[in-house]
């Protein structure tokens, strides 16, 4: 890959997706397949100003090995070294990169309960570092090839020539053209008009439906709002792309309204195993029956990890005839199959989806209707007959997705 092209991404991932200020500190999360890459992004952190940044190693063989050996009272322990530097985060409010490239099937072969039991035993301890932290830091998830999982995506091809192609992939996903940064300009105001437009009608529910099942309503928050593109951080006002790339406008939906049967159009992966085929009945809001042809198992344990698993945190509109869709790629890779089409999302909802979000706690947010649980988890469900209308309180009807695209 052109290098020119790669410093092009990593100025994209530092400047707009991090947006790393003068003086922050930078933790940097990635796997072992791209070093020179990640000593790219690392250059253009302190290039920024960074007055620290540390990067911290993963190899999914030697996690699939912890999760084979280990103990399920080792596995789910929070160590103190852990838990200070959960707190050194919060306190110095670190930016965090994660630099994606995991092999969607890098865990096959562990325990789905035994891995479900020890993130359960964990989250209480890990909660109120998380809960401190929100909408006050700046993060960003991108992604770099990995062989096994470019591999995965192109089979046919030699190792080398499937992580070239995957990384044009990425770099064309990710608008790293002449000038990124102004592409991601043009962007995020796009995707801030169609907040505009679905804030305007402040609808009191979106109906789904496509002609391979999917037949679902979903009631909004009365204080909701749609999100897309940047975000703005709380106090400091820091404004970052948490994810590239994103096509996505978002809100989350209120809990216990949620009616009807969603179909996935794309395979989940889920804890470096995929959910295949699947599909989720909901009722007064909550999941209560699923099917999959392959992992049924992990879906049921995930639904299942706490009270909020099986309630939506969010709600996604996103073409059809999107950057990534138009690919032709399944990426096996929720950053960017749920940046493809329309998805959904268990678990945890986002509080800056209510309006005036800053004024109130974690636990008003949750009050006000924002689903709480420790996995957030999207599965795509856009297809190209996909119909969506919005529906506002006094009975209005506005078709906001026709044939899978925007209709606005």
């Amino acid at each position: 890959m052109n290098n020119s092209r790669l410093e092009k991404y990593a100025r994209l991932i530092v400047e707009c997706g991090l947006n790393v200020q003068k003086g922050q500190e930078v933790r940097i999360q990635c796997g072992l397949d791209q070093p020179e890459f990640v000593t790219m992004i690392v250059e253009e952190c302190y290039k920024r100003g960074a007055s620290k940044v540390n990067v911290k190693w993963s190899y999914m063989p030697v996690t699939k090995l912890h999760y084979l050996n280990r103990s399920l009272e080792t596995l789910g322990e929070v160590t103190e070294v852990e838990k200070a530097e959960w707190q050194e985060r919060v306190d110095k409010l670190t930016c965090l990169l994660w630099l994606d490239s995991d092999d969607p099937d890098g865990l096959s072969g562990t325990d789905n309960e035994k891995i479900s039991k020890a993130n359960m035993a964990r989250y209480p301890i890990i909660k109120p570092f998380r809960d401190a932290l929100e909408n006050k830091y700046q993060w960003c998830i991108a992604a770099v090839p990995g062989k096994d999982w470019a591999h995965k995506i192109f089979p046919d091809l030699p190792v080398d020539e499937a992580v070239e192609k995957l990384w044009e992939a990425i770099l064309y996903t990710s608008r790293v053209d002449d000038d990124p940064i102004a592409a991601w300009d043009k962007h995020n105001k796009n995707l801030a008009e169609k907040c505009a437009f679905l804030n305007k009608y402040r609808f009191d529910s979106l109906e789904y439906k496509s002609s391979n099942g999917t037949d679902f309503k979903v009631g909004l928050n009365e204080n909701g709002i749609f999100c897309g593109g940047g975000e703005t951080t709380l106090g400091a006002g820091v404004y970052f792309n948490p994810n590239i790339p994103s096509e996505e406008v978002f809100t989350s939906p209120m809990k216990g309204r949620a009616e009807g049967l969603v179909v996935a159009t794309k395979p989940l992966s889920y804890q470096g195993k995929l959910i295949e085929n699947f599909k989720i009945e909901f009722k007064d809001g909550k999941a209560v029956r699923v099917w999959a042809e392959k992992n049924r198992d992990l879906l049921e344990k995930m639904i299942a990890m706490d009270e909020g698993a099986a309630y939506l945190g969010e709600c996604a509109l996103i073409a059809y005839d999107s950057p990534i869709n138009n690919t032709g790629i399944l990426f096996y890779n929720t950053l960017f199959d749920e940046n493809a089409s329309c998805h959904l999302a268990l678990g945890r909802g986002f509080n800056n989806c209510l309006a005036d979000y800053e004024k109130y706690t974690n636990e008003e947010c949750n009050k006000l209707g924002v689903n709480n649980s420790m996995i957030h988890v999207d599965f795509m469900i856009g297809s190209k007959d996909m119909s969506i209308v919005g529906v506002t309180k006094d009975g209005k009807r506005v078709q906001i997705f026709k044939d899978g695209n925007w209709a606005i």
